[in-house]
């Protein structure tokens, strides 16, 4: 006994030494390197975003899933990219990443069919930057040039969040709030999610800013005209080519010299465009308004929509979207700095903000947060430093709550199965699958879950690898915007579930099902039509199918 008392004395001695010695050493290392953690956190930010980024990549398709192409008849192909494999989105009509990109493959833009798969191909192609880049990343190769456009948006995203470290270097939590706010705002992360112009715009009109600071404003100037081939906006951040104390005629002069390097290159490239191809179909009226029309309708939509629906997602993280740029625009013109650059970039994009039309603020979540993006940059500049702001900085910077929703990775199935391994999977590795027809959308996916939507009456058909049947438990969730009687039917004939669905999930475990060997059909019939689209989304559909599980039991001995 006094052996083992001895013994026990020696351990607890023992540890009292190492963890001495282990917060001994962490002193010396926090003394020697004080920001050590704060470069970690930053690392790990930026790990997380190159996480995320690698799992939108498909095998066949690569990174194509981001350019959002759709697979309406209405929208044809360039010849280039008949043979090329892309990722299709179900029924859909795409967006705009679609019509850039195939721009990319051939930007010389003298290809007769390039007219017919992209839609006012004279006003989309004055934002030709970002396709001569990809162009020259993809060496020229169609399928190369498609993957350099989808991935430069990180690459630019990756250059950002270096830069970025001249205004908020890793010294405290305050820099890494404005740092990681502006990597991860929602107006970023569409540009990422969507492949887009305005996270590289963003990167270019950074560095004409940090060229300008040290100096160089006649280089700055070349690179937000550079900037402006990017994207038309681009030329607003050209402020900062106003003089800054006095405007005698020698700075008016310089001012103006430099103001024309900005908006050159776009005018000059217009007026081509305007030569070869004329006036544009669709100039982008649309795009503005009165001051503050859209803006106030957007809240009202929003609102409504929440009102209609206290569990509506969209309507909630619109609300936040919306009160994020609304608390940027307030600090931004309560509090004018005129000779600092960033203030005049924030003034000009919170000018624009003003007058953002219908087309630019309708549906989920809208271009809005995207097209302002640099007053977020400059809003994390400029919010002063100190405790009574923060409450100012987390609400400007409300927005990345949702980043993580918007670049979720694309889900692989819509279904799980589960169970014994030797009855999930047949002995040549074949597994339980799921086909569904075409009334399904696509498979969404959140933090949480993973759900289909159906436009009207729907087919699955259920495949049992295996030589023998099985028992299986089939559990799931439906749920609809407009609530509808569902009826879930197996083999065309036997209803094995029906009920009301509406925007409260209804949860349905459909037990002692009789898996056959090879293919079981079901269907989910509803008897009512889709709901009318709103302005939050505009797609029709009537219920979806949510978090399907298919749970194997047992094997059923046939005689």
């Amino acid at each position: 006994m006094p052996g083992r008392v001895a013994k026990d004395a020696c351990i607890a001695v023992a540890e009292r030494v190492v963890c001495r010695l282990s917060v001994h050493r962490f002193n010396l290392l926090f003394r020697r390197w004080p920001r050590a953690p704060y470069w970690f956190v930053y690392f790990a930010a930026v790990a997380f975003f190159l996480w995320t980024f690698v799992q939108f990549f498909l095998p066949g398709t690569g990174f194509t899933y981001l350019i959002n192409f759709g697979d309406r008849p209405e929208l044809p192909r360039i010849r280039e990219l008949q043979s090329v494999d892309v990722y299709v989105h179900k029924d859909s009509y795409g967006y705009d990443g679609q019509y850039y990109a195939q721009i990319a493959v051939k930007p010389l833009l003298v290809s007769r069919d390039l007219r017919g798969a992209v839609d006012n191909l004279s006003y989309r192609a004055r934002r030709i930057l970002f396709c001569w880049t990809a162009y020259v990343l993809g060496l020229g190769q169609p399928y190369l040039i498609l993957q350099a456009y989808a991935v430069q948006n990180a690459i630019a995203w990756l250059l950002l969040a270096w830069l970025l470290l001249r205004w908020f270097p890793p010294d405290g939590l305050s820099n890494f709030v404005r740092w990681a706010g502006t990597l991860f705002a929602w107006g970023v992360a569409l540009s990422v999610r969507s492949a887009l112009m305005d996270g590289p715009s963003l990167l270019l009109i950074a560095v004409g800013v940090m060229l300008a600071e040290k100096g160089r404003p006649w280089g700055s100037a070349c690179v937000l005209g550079l900037a402006g081939l990017g994207r038309e906006t681009n030329v607003l951040a050209g402020s900062i080519c106003l003089p800054e104390r006095e405007w005698n005629w020698r700075e008016v002069r310089s001012a103006a010299g430099r103001s024309l390097l900005v908006i050159g290159p776009l005018v000059l490239w217009t007026g081509c465009l305007w030569l070869a191809f004329g006036e544009p179909s669709n100039p982008g009226h649309r795009n503005f308004s009165a001051p503050f029309e859209e803006y106030f309708a957007k809240w009202s939509d929003a609102i409504t929509q929440l009102r209609a629906n206290r569990s509506d997602e969209l309507a909630k993280w619109t609300l936040i979207m919306l009160l994020s740029l609304t608390v940027q625009f307030l600090t931004i013109a309560f509090r004018p700095q005129w000779r600092n650059l960033w203030w005049r970039i924030g003034a000009s994009y919170a000018l624009l903000l003003v007058f953002l039309g219908s087309a630019v603020w309708e549906g989920y979540p809208g271009a809005a947060s995207r097209v302002v993006v640099p007053l977020t940059l400059a809003f994390n500049v400029l919010v002063p430093r100190g405790l009574r702001w923060w409450p100012v900085l987390l609400l400007g910077n409300l927005s990345v709550l949702n980043f993580p929703d918007q670049l979720y990775p694309p889900p692989r199935k819509a279904f799980e199965v589960e169970g014994p391994h030797r009855l999930v999977q047949s002995p040549d590795g074949r597994g339980i699958s799921v086909a569904f027809s075409p009334e399904w959308d696509d498979t969404q996916k959140s933090s949480r879950e993973y759900w289909r939507w159906c436009r009207g009456p729907g087919d699955i058909v259920i495949h049992n690898p295996q030589t023998f049947p099985m028992e299986v438990v089939l559990k799931f969730a439906l749920r609809a915007d407009n609530a509808c009687n569902v009826r879930v039917v197996e083999k065309g004939t036997v209803v094995r579930w029906q009920g009301r669905v509406d925007r409260g999930a209804a949860e349905v475990t459909i037990a002692s099902v009789r898996l056959e060997p090879g293919d079981n059909a079901w269907r989910f019939e509803t008897d009512e039509p889709p709901p009318i689209p709103n302005d939050l989304d505009r797609r029709l559909f009537a219920f979806n199918l949510r978090n399907l599980v298919i749970e194997a039991v047992r094997r059923i001995e046939t005689q």
